[in-house]
């Protein structure tokens, strides 16, 4: 794929699952088993709609929406998430036309990771795909008070790289990424169309 940035980008921010990281199919399964786990039994559809939300926040909406508040706590179904996802990190790969204008445009402009994924996570993704060494920041649920669609992780990618939000392309898989990326000044590019999208 030829992708060129535009004219007056300075800057990008990546988000990590979906985006840089073929990791969605892997996510989905481990909270659909978490959820049958609990008897409760969860759409692709509704999974797909908290793209980019931390995991805490999809526990208390799973919950909320199979009516299940008295009989399980979401801390629960986020614990035996993040065990599924972990016994199956080691399969993710990179979505590799996302990945190229990583290491194309590598030491030319500032890069960042922007993501909805905890630090730890979100640092063995990236190494098992084999970019931890290309960004010189990282921010993570654990950095910031509010999660996309709030542009608070973007902003602070930027303040970080010390690059103006009005000159930084920001690449997403997620509309809450997407609105986040507007929201903050910043162009967006939608990669879903860039790979096969399987989940």
């Amino acid at each position: 794929m030829d992708f060129k940035i535009p004219e007056g980008i300075n800057g990008m921010i990546f988000d990590l699952d979906g985006t840089l990281a073929d990791s969605m199919p892997i996510h989905m399964k481990a909270w659909q088993d978490a959820c049958r786990s609990f008897g409760m039994d969860m759409s692709s559809k509704f999974l797909r709609s908290f793209t980019g939300t931390p995991g805490d926040r999809i526990a208390k909406a799973i919950v909320r929406e199979c009516k299940m508040e008295d009989t399980v706590e979401p801390v629960h179904i986020a614990r035996r998430k993040i065990q599924n996802y972990i016994n199956r990190q080691h399969l993710v790969k990179e979505v590799k036309p996302v990945a190229d204008i990583v290491r194309e445009y590598y030491k030319m402009l500032p890069m960042a990771v922007g993501t909805g994924a905890h630090r730890v996570t979100a640092l063995r993704t990236l190494e098992i795909i084999g970019l931890s060494d290309y960004f010189e920041h990282i921010v993570t649920a654990d950095d910031v008070s509010k999660y996309k669609p709030d542009p608070e992780t973007f902003l602070k990618c930027s303040e970080l790289m010390k690059v103006d939000p009005a000159d930084i392309l920001v690449f997403e898989d997620g509309d809450f990424g997407i609105e986040a990326a507007k929201t903050a000044g910043m162009k967006a590019v939608d990669v879903r169309g860039w790979y096969e999208y399987s989940w």
